[in-house]
């Protein structure tokens, strides 16, 4: 048995020493490396968004208008399922956690095209397919405020990151018997 085991350490310490050799591996590769986070840049990503977007909050019946149009796409960035279940009429999806360049590029390969967002935060009469997203103080945190945690947010800043600039956000609560918009999904009966 102590035989075997040397001469797996053997084979092992090899293995290391030819993709060393091969350049492959390097001593730095087997360091401590920095996660691929810069909160810093994100921060001052924030800023430039942050007034970018101030100027393209639109309330319900403009987001239809332009949805009608060229050149425009409305994105669903919530989850697959919430998506499947029930989302405006048109959209198209990507999960927020799938955002990569090349999956951006792969559903939206024009950076000038107009994108429309909403999340479930634009919506009420319908938590089961547009549950809030609220962060509420219990009660004994008398001094903490509640919080609105919007998909919107993120997803507007990672699009703008990605260099989308053409970026409009619903900024209406809207209840979903309103009628100006149109909902599809596997939730909706016909």
């Amino acid at each position: 048995m102590n035989k075997l085991r040397f001469h797996f350490v053997i084979i092992i310490l090899c293995f290391f020493s030819f993709l060393l050799m091969a350049g492959k591996l390097t001593f730095s590769t087997l360091a401590f490396k920095r996660a691929k986070v810069d909160f810093d840049a994100y921060e001052k990503l924030i800023s430039e968004v942050k007034e970018h977007r101030k100027d393209r909050l639109v309330n319900v019946d403009e987001f239809k208008r332009m949805s009608s149009r060229d050149n425009v796409v409305i994105l669903d960035t919530r989850s697959d399922n919430m998506f499947k279940s029930k989302h405006i009429k048109g959209a198209i999806h990507l999960n927020f956690s799938d955002f990569t360049q090349a999956n951006l590029a792969r559903i939206i390969p024009d950076k000038e095209t107009k994108i429309l967002i909403y999340c479930n935060n634009n919506f009420e009469g319908d938590e089961v397919n547009f549950a809030s997203k609220v962060m509420k103080p219990k009660p004994a945190e008398k001094t903490k405020q509640e919080i609105t945690l919007a998909l919107n947010i993120p997803t507007y800043i990672n699009l703008y990151g990605y260099g989308y600039k053409n970026v409009y956000e619903l900024s209406e609560l809207v209840h979903v018997f309103d009628g100006r918009l149109e909902y599809e999904g596997v939730s909706i009966r016909k």
